[in-house]
């Protein structure tokens, strides 16, 4: 991850994100790997966790959630 020097959050939020996506597609590559169930499922839940994250920092981004207005407002 890039150690961002700045203290604009979009710049986290996007490099947070980036990170995010190359996990979540490790994560459903190794799914097809592992002969296990069990390790399969946590690795498509993982992924689908991470996915949830990300949008919540695209949410952010674009102001879509009611919590990144008005008085909720932080950064």
């Amino acid at each position: 991850m890039e150690n961002k020097n700045t203290s604009n959050p979009l710049e986290h939020t996007a490099n947070v994100k980036k990170e995010f996506t190359l996990l979540i597609n490790h994560l459903r590559g190794d799914v097809s790997k592992n002969e296990r169930t069990c390790c399969q499922g946590a690795f498509e839940v993982s992924a689908e966790v991470l996915t949830g994250l990300k949008k919540a920092f695209t949410d952010y981004e674009k102001k879509n959630e009611a919590a990144w207005n008005s008085k909720y407002k932080m950064l």
